[in-house]
């Protein structure tokens, strides 16, 4: 198996590490991630400056820093330094979860999500972190989190893929905090939304107005849905895809757009 390993929590991450660690126990390993912290740019891809590369090995693998987004470094890795694309990408693992609607913003997601777009199967695999400080932090320092219940949801999506290897599709996996795990594996839809948005104004020394955008933990999402039962203590898996157009009857033919199909066509 040839894997492709990326994050958007920078090359220096704990989790990425950790999830080297695992993938070798696999088949053949590539690390290309971000050189720094890209939380929150989503499938953003550098297309109008370009994307510096520094070589380096992790775990005693093949690794490349780059100056852009996850995004790109699953196409740096899949297009560019390698003759063929991947089997596997394997985004993560992330320190902090990713769940909701919320994810488009979401760089692990966005590496799987890029992935996927291009035909290859990928997992966007997050740690639950509730000290936002070690969520946003690029440290390297390994005994910060408690890896050893991801590592081995880690392990069985890749026995998985293993004896599956004709799927396909994507899956984004968020695994809590092992004190937490009350022993349940649930595949569940997303929920509307992870955060209420809270914007705090404020003024630098010279009197000019900035904002700080931050959100809070809704604490009463819709049952069954990832948020809510990460929330219980679940290892949840999301199964995603790239369409998002809406499916059902009532949004594909509602009054309003009839309103504007019959505008348009006269």
């Amino acid at each position: 198996m040839r894997i492709l390993i990326t994050n958007d929590d920078g090359i220096a991450s704990a989790g990425l590490r950790r999830a080297v660690r695992v993938c070798k126990e696999f088949g053949d390993v590539l690390v290309v991630a971000p050189a720094t912290q890209q939380s929150g740019v989503g499938r953003s891809v550098s297309l109008l400056e370009p994307v510096r590369v520094e070589e380096i090995e992790i775990e005693g693998v093949e690794a490349l820093a780059i100056s852009g987004t996850p995004a790109d470094a699953v196409l740096i890795g899949s297009f560019a330094v390698s003759d063929d694309p991947p089997d596997l990408v394997v985004s993560g693992i992330n320190l902090g979860e990713n769940l909701s609607a919320d994810i488009t913003t979401s760089g692990t997601v966005g590496a799987a999500l890029e992935a996927y777009g291009n035909g290859i199967p990928a997992f966007a695999v997050s740690q639950e972190v509730r000290d936002v400080s070690v969520r946003l932090g690029n440290g390297a320092d390994d005994d910060v989190v408690d890896f050893h219940l991801v590592e081995e949801v880690l392990r069985a999506l890749l026995e998985a893929f293993e004896e599956n290897p004709d799927w396909k599709g994507i899956l984004n996996v968020n695994v809590p905090e092992p004190e937490r795990w009350n022993g349940k594996v649930k595949v569940a839809p997303l929920a509307p939304t992870m955060y209420e948005p809270r914007i705090e104004e404020r003024y630098d020394p010279r009197g000019r107005r900035y904002y700080w955008i931050d959100g809070r933990v809704v604490d009463d999402p819709p049952e069954g849905t990832d948020l809510a039962e990460l929330m219980r203590g679940s290892i949840v898996i999301t199964p995603l895809t790239t369409d998002i157009t809406a499916r059902d009857p009532e949004s594909l033919a509602t009054p309003f757009l009839e309103s504007v199909t019959d505008r348009l066509q006269g």
